[in-house]
C-alpha cells in the first residue's frame, strides 16, 4: 500500500467524526432537510440519466 492511498481509507472513527462535525455545524433540525434535498437531487440525476439512454441506443441503430 502506497502513502498516496492512505487518505482515501475512511474507517468508522472518521465517519463518526464527520457526522459529529456536520451535526455541530448544521444542527439536528436542519439535517433531515439537507438529506431530503440530497435525495431529491440524486433522484433527478437518475431520472435524467435514464431519459438519455433510449436516445443513445436509437442513434446507434
Amino acid at each position: 500500500m502506497s502513502l498516496s492511498m492512505i487518505p482515501l481509507m475512511i474507517g468508522m472513527p472518521q465517519v463518526i467524526l464527520i457526522a459529529v462535525i456536520v451535526l455541530l455545524i448544521f444542527g439536528g433540525k436542519k439535517i433531515p432537510e439537507l438529506m431530503k434535498g440530497l435525495g431529491s437531487g440524486i433522484k433527478e440525476f437518475k431520472d435524467a440519466s435514464k431519459e438519455e439512454e433510449p436516445t443513445e441506443t436509437k442513434e446507434k441503430e
